[in-house]
């Protein structure tokens, strides 16, 4: 009866050490850095205006919160098959949030 309380003990801490090591590790450079070589060009095209950066800002955004943000950043990254890892998005999301939507 003790081995699967201690499998779930250890469960649990290394659920909560990695939840609490991605917001830890937050890397603003690389999200920007990402977001330039990633993610502007196409946005550039799906504007029409050629500015990447108009999508963020767009009074019918589909972004709406923090969330929101994370979920499209994770969609892109799937659809697109950018190939980013889970800190990438993280870092991404960071970086759009700080210099765009400004979300608590």
């Amino acid at each position: 009866m003790k081995l699967p309380l201690i499998k779930l003990v250890f469960a649990f801490v290394a659920m909560f050490g990695l939840h609490l090591s991605a917001h830890a590790t937050l890397d603003l450079v690389n999200g920007k850095k990402i977001d330039q070589q990633k993610c502007y060009a196409c946005h550039s095209k799906k504007s029409g205006f050629g500015n990447g950066g108009m999508i963020y800002t767009r009074s019918d955004s589909k972004v709406k919160n923090l969330q929101n943000l994370k979920t499209m950043v994770a969609f892109c990254n799937t659809e697109l098959r950018l190939d980013l890892f889970p800190e990438d998005e993280a870092d991404v999301t960071a970086f759009l949030n700080k210099q765009f939507y400004k979300f608590k």
